[in-house]
């Protein structure tokens, strides 16, 4: 602590005076996405932004993405029918397997749920899933459909507009984003009771894919920014998308940009939805550093490895919380 600073602090604790309170953290990024396509100043300070927010924070919001607020409304509502349904008419989905095209669940077989029921199915190309989703309730493939589609189209802007960033270029990986997988989790919390201690309703993680992309019906999402050792919880702002970097973002950078480490809390006032798309490449299809982004300076820190890799990883390590990217690190001579 610097002589002066510890001096006043030393002085107030005489005084019986308390330390002065830590300052607020900062508000989220919120980035407006329609500057991407208006003219090259214009897309060129939106990827700045967005990287930076990469870089410095690991998340941020979006806002004029183009996806109406009827069709967020609409999956929302969807999510919310569906898990209002019967148990037995739920449980058709449940399985052990979860390379399951679709798999309902209310427990803590992946070793992060605390305290949530959720169903996690594949969305693109819409075509090849949808005929696997629910049928009940009767808009869940229309609604949840138009959705899917809406949010891997703003994955696709941001994903260019960070590549561009990291000067890979904007058609960097462009067909193995277009046919990658899209991965959708809906999660439902119950709301907090006053005679539970544990508020938690899903522990901290980061996830596998390059970015996530979060639609959730009140506040109870906890981030932990980079060099943070305390949880920022993120607003839900009518229209806005919250979105994150992911472990496999991390691994294509080389380290440059960092996977956001996040968690859940149940809410006071009300049960919670929040609907996850992750984006990534193909189920088989490896992740590695981009070779333009290794030099002698900056040497290779993580393995390659594929969504089939994350699948493996997760039995072996359930309840251990151990991020995946920490499993692709390279160990330093």
């Amino acid at each position: 602590m610097p002589a002066v600073a510890g001096s006043l602090y030393m002085a107030s604790q005489h005084k019986g005076v308390p330390p002065p309170l830590p300052p607020p953290p900062r508000p989220l990024p919120v980035i407006n996405l329609g500057r991407l396509t208006m003219d090259s100043a214009s897309r060129a300070l939106a990827v700045r932004d967005i990287v930076l927010a990469c870089r410095e924070r690991g998340c941020f919001e979006v806002v004029n993405h183009g996806i109406s607020r009827s069709c967020m409304n609409g999956a929302l509502e969807a999510a919310s029918e569906f898990f209002q349904l019967s148990t037995e008419r739920k449980e058709e989905f449940a399985s052990d397997d979860i390379r399951q095209p679709i798999r309902y669940d209310t427990s803590s077989r992946d070793g992060i749920s605390m305290s949530r029921s959720f169903l996690k199915h594949y969305a693109n190309p819409l075509d090849d899933w949808i005929k696997f989703w629910p049928t009940q309730p009767p808009t869940y493939r229309e609604k949840m459909g138009e959705y899917a589609v809406e949010t891997q189209r703003v994955s696709m802007q941001l994903m260019e507009a960070i590549l561009q960033g990291l000067g890979l270029g904007p058609s960097y990986l462009q067909e193995k984003l277009e046919g990658g997988v899209q991965f959708v989790a809906l999660n439902n919390y119950p709301q907090s009771s006053a005679k539970k201690a544990d508020k938690i309703g899903l522990a901290p993680h980061s996830d596998y894919g390059f970015l996530t992309i979060l639609l959730q019906s009140s506040p109870g999402l906890e981030v932990m920014h980079h060099e943070d050792d305390a949880w920022t919880s993120v607003p839900a702002i009518p229209g806005a998308l919250h979105v994150h970097v992911g472990d496999h973002l991390e691994v294509l950078s080389n380290g440059q940009l960092k996977s956001l480490v996040h968690r859940a809390v149940l809410n006071p006032n009300e049960s919670r939805i929040s609907i996850a798309s992750i984006h990534g490449l193909s189920m088989d299809e490896e992740v590695h550093c981009a070779e333009e982004l290794v030099d002698e300076h900056h040497p290779k820190m993580y393995r390659g490895s594929s969504f089939q890799d994350f699948l493996d990883f997760l039995p072996a390590n359930m309840n251990r919380y151990k991020r995946y990217v920490e499993s692709l690190r390279i160990d330093k001579p």
